[in-house]
């Protein structure tokens, strides 16, 4: 829609509620965050926030710097109402992020839309919002272009480094060093064997880990969820035996989902934080071992001193799947069928009450050792995706040096003025890198 907010480049999503019927929603929202720059919490006076909403702003406030607070529906409340809600909304979450969130913005969406009504805090939420754009957002943007800036710096400064110093050397001796460099490198190849056992260390660290959390929240969880099963058992009404199955098994898919959901929700968080941890950790083993490449011969990769860090060489979008729930599914085989129809005519469905306490053990068990298979599998695409980083960047090390090579020979065989031109070229490039990277570093 037309809007001077939008046109600045102001991506606004509209994420789905919290509290809905469809868990989808609450996950949606939750999945969403890491992507977010800035937050418009818009929250009503009726109450004001609820648990799993705060709990939201709260990871909300920890991944932003800049939360913008709405009271919504100003026109159906009292003025005191409003004032009650706008001054415990700011005090829970000030207790929650400790930190000041600023004013509470007090509006009325569906006054605006009608063009009726007084406009209460709107104007001040326009001027948050574009204050927004003008200050963090450009911020943003600086940031980003900064850190391309510093990256493409290093890499052309290399590249210029190299041309001019293979000018300047026997064409023997660059020879010389491209064969002992792809040697290096093809070591380096075997030696990522050893970053490897590394890796299957800390991945087995987390395999424990998740292990033991899955056993110790079975061991909590299956006494109390065995007993509502047992209770819904009792009042499940004594149908045809087929239909008295379908009963029992829904009965325990619904139990094991109110039990699994919260826990999967704490998971989450949990699996999160591992998956962060490893990857540092991971990155800065990667990064040691180009280290020692470049003091063991390939001092190339010491002119490019960011080649990995943990928001490009390792972090992966890539979201855990074990936010919905596993419904296991029980086919019905004719045989199955008409042994169901024998059991309820002669009254013998306890039976079929034991493979429903079964079936409900099998939710829980499924659906807990999700979390663990979900994290290890997200490290090991992102362990691939560093692998990759790092044979890619080596490569990359081994074409400038055979293309300085190359361009050497040419400029050589044109003759002396030639080999001085592309000389003052590299410098003059040089300079103009140099003096590109000393302003960005000026402006942040």
């Amino acid at each position: 829609m037309p809007s001077p907010l939008l046109s600045t480049g102001m991506c606004l999503v509209d994420t789905p509620g919290l509290g809905s019927v469809f868990t989808g929603n609450t996950a949606a929202t939750q999945a969403f965050i890491p992507h977010i720059d800035a937050a418009l919490v818009v929250v009503g006076a009726d109450p004001p926030l609820a648990g799993e909403e705060l709990a939201l702003v709260e990871a909300v406030g920890r991944q932003v710097q800049n939360l913008i607070l709405v009271l919504n529906k100003a026109d159906r409340t009292t003025d005191a109402e409003r004032a009650a809600a706008a001054a415990f909304t700011q005090k829970v979450l000030e207790k929650r992020l400790h930190h000041s969130t600023g004013p509470v913005f007090e509006v009325s969406a569906a006054e605006r839309l009608e063009n009726r009504g007084p406009e209460r805090d709107w104007r001040k939420l326009l001027a948050a919002l574009g204050n927004l754009v003008q200050g963090s957002g450009r911020q943003l943007i600086q940031e980003a272009c900064h850190r391309g800036v510093q990256r493409l710096s290093e890499l052309l400064l290399a590249i210029v480094t190299e041309e001019r110093e293979a000018l300047e050397r026997p064409i023997e001796e660059s020879e010389r060093r491209i064969a002992a460099m792809k040697e290096t490198i093809a070591e380096a190849e075997r030696s990522m064997r050893e970053l490897e056992f590394l890796w299957m260390a800390e991945q087995r660290h987390l395999s424990d880990l998740f292990v033991a959390r899955h056993k110790e929240f079975l061991n909590s969880v299956w006494p109390p969820a065995e007993k509502e099963f047992r209770q819904a058992v009792q009042s499940t009404p004594r149908s045809m035996g087929p239909s008295y199955r379908r009963a029992i098994m829904r009965e325990a898919q619904e139990i094991a989902q109110r039990h699994v959901m919260p826990w999967l929700e704490t998971e989450q968080a949990e699996g999160e934080k591992e998956y962060r941890r490893v990857a540092g950790r991971f990155v800065q083993m990667a990064n040691d071992f180009l280290k020692k490449l470049a003091e063991a011969g390939v001092r190339e990769l010491a002119r490019m001193p960011h080649a990995l860090d943990p928001e490009t060489g390792f972090r992966t979008r890539s979201e855990f799947l074990f936010r919905d729930m596993i419904d296991v599914a029980q086919p019905a085989s004719p045989l199955r069928w008409l042994a169901d129809l024998v059991l309820g005519l002669v009254g013998a469905r306890g039976f079929i009450q034991h493979d429903g306490r079964e079936f409900l053990g099998r939710l829980l068990e499924v659906n807990c050792s999700r979390v663990q298979n979900d994290v290890l599998n997200r490290v090991q695409e992102s362990r691939g995706r560093l692998e990759v980083e790092i044979r890619k960047l080596l490569h990359e090390v081994s074409r400038i040096a055979v293309e300085a090579l190359t361009h050497a020979r040419e400029a050589r065989s044109a003759g002396a003025a030639a080999v001085q031109a592309a000389r003052a070229r590299f410098d003059r490039l040089e300079r103009e890198i140099l003096e590109l990277s000393a302003e960005q570093n000026s402006q942040n």
